[in-house]
């Protein structure tokens, strides 16, 4: 007989994750069906949002050749059955207290930079680059983990060996970007582009680093359709940008610079959104959601 969630601890929460206690060694790693826009987390759910995350999580963990937190399957006799398909039974980590963003191209946060001081994270770029420009090579960009509420900072690779040492860096900088090259590679032979994403690490009792959170989802990544891309303008992308587009236009009536929080998302944006997250696990795991476990 599988286990309530009541019989595991509640360790800590995130925006979308819960973390529980199973053990000493393993933790209880849950994606709900919230969403966050706006450093807010939204009040409307996105139905089966955490068993797209769970299952993209499970499907990139299995393909790439990478040291991860995985310890055991999605169907583990210690995932509770009403968690089935959004809960994974994973090893408990030291977490590395830095966000790893690769970036092949560039977009959000990292334009910003780049359009005031010629760098993102003190790595110089050429100049004349514009919004969606493709990067002459992916860079390391890393960011400081901020609490809920709060900003991600994106900070330099020196300041992250201050952090946390230079062989340890390096180590980030190194797996950070040779696991987005192969993610970026695999993504493009599916035709879309994987413009940017994050990783968390975390090391073991041994010293090991451990890829660790979820992995390569559309809230830590930006997939572009490749067929779509046009340098100079915002790409069309396999994420929430249906709902930060709803919150900052006119129907919404919310100001974002106000205290105020986001209002409650229309059906319709919240069944575009869904789709849109489960279009962007079959396009890219080649699966189908309906064969994912824990549906109704």
């Amino acid at each position: 007989m599988r286990p309530s969630l009541e019989s595991y601890s509640h360790l800590a929460g995130g925006k979308v994750r819960d973390l529980y206690v199973i053990d000493d060694e393993h933790l209880l790693l849950v994606a709900s069906d919230r969403i966050s826009a706006y450093d807010h987390v939204l009040a409307t759910p996105i139905p089966d949002k955490g068993r797209v995350l769970t299952a993209m999580s499970v499907f990139f963990f299995n393909l790439l050749d990478a040291n991860n937190h995985l310890a055991g399957e999605p169907d583990d006799e210690r995932i509770p059955e009403d968690l089935l398909g959004r809960a994974l039974v994973v090893k408990r980590l030291q977490m590395v207290p830095v966000e790893c963003v690769a970036r092949g191209y560039l977009t959000g946060s990292g334009l910003l930079d780049y359009q005031a001081t010629g760098s993102v994270c003190g790595v110089k770029l050429p100049e004349g680059l514009v919004e969606a420009s493709r990067l002459p090579e992916p860079i390391f960009t890393p960011a400081t983990k901020a609490d809920l509420g709060d900003h991600d900072e994106n900070i330099s690779f020196e300041q992250v060996a201050e952090k946390v040492g230079l062989n340890l860096a390096m180590k980030l900088r190194q797996d950070t970007l040779d696991i987005y090259d192969r993610a970026a590679m695999y993504a493009s032979e599916r035709g879309i582009l994987l413009a940017d994403t994050k990783f968390e690490f975390g090391l073991d009792k041994a010293g090991n680093l451990v890829l660790a959170d979820e992995v390569l989802t559309p809230d830590s990544s930006r997939y572009w359709p490749a067929e779509e891309y046009e340098e100079g303008k915002v790409q069309p992308s396999f994420d929430k940008q249906i709902v930060r587009n709803w919150l900052t236009g006119p129907e919404s009536g919310w100001d974002r610079k106000s205290d105020t929080p986001p209002p409650a998302l229309p059906q319709h944006v919240v069944d575009k959104t869904r789709a849109r997250y489960i279009e962007a696990y079959e396009r890219i795991s080649g699966l189908s959601f309906d064969d994912w476990i824990g549906g109704q």
